[in-house]
């Protein structure tokens, strides 16, 4: 079983950025083939998926978080990446990582709290 590790969050003031990460454990895991994706949940919501990256690295994003979220990956080193830009209190939210569609078992996620 992979195991997702996620992490890179923490407390920002609005306007600030982040840059999240997300490691696939198990070394034979063959991360370049699968579409990835970055997602999250808030408070009393569902988990919604915000950003996802092909093996291609063709890139989708939702409307909430395009122009202001990058989604990039480094396949030798079996790891994700969110870099997040222009971060708003709607984006408070636990982040986690997962294949599109979700396969594995989710990670602990990464909690992003943006305030002042």
């Amino acid at each position: 079983q992979v195991q997702l590790v996620e992490s890179g969050g923490g407390l920002v003031q609005p306007g600030g950025s982040l840059r999240l990460s997300c490691l696939a454990s198990r070394s034979s895991f063959p991360f370049s083939i699968y579409i990835m994706g970055w997602y999250r949940q808030a408070p009393g919501k569902q988990r919604e998926l915000v950003a996802r990256i092909t093996g291609g690295e063709t890139t989708n994003y939702a409307d909430s978080v395009k122009g202001r979220f990058t989604i990039s990956r480094d396949n030798a080193k079996n790891t994700l990446y969110l870099q997040m830009n222009s971060l708003k209190p709607e984006d408070t939210a636990v982040y986690y990582c997962n294949t599109d569609p979700n396969r594995f078992n989710w990670g602990q996620g990464t909690q992003v709290t943006v305030s002042s």
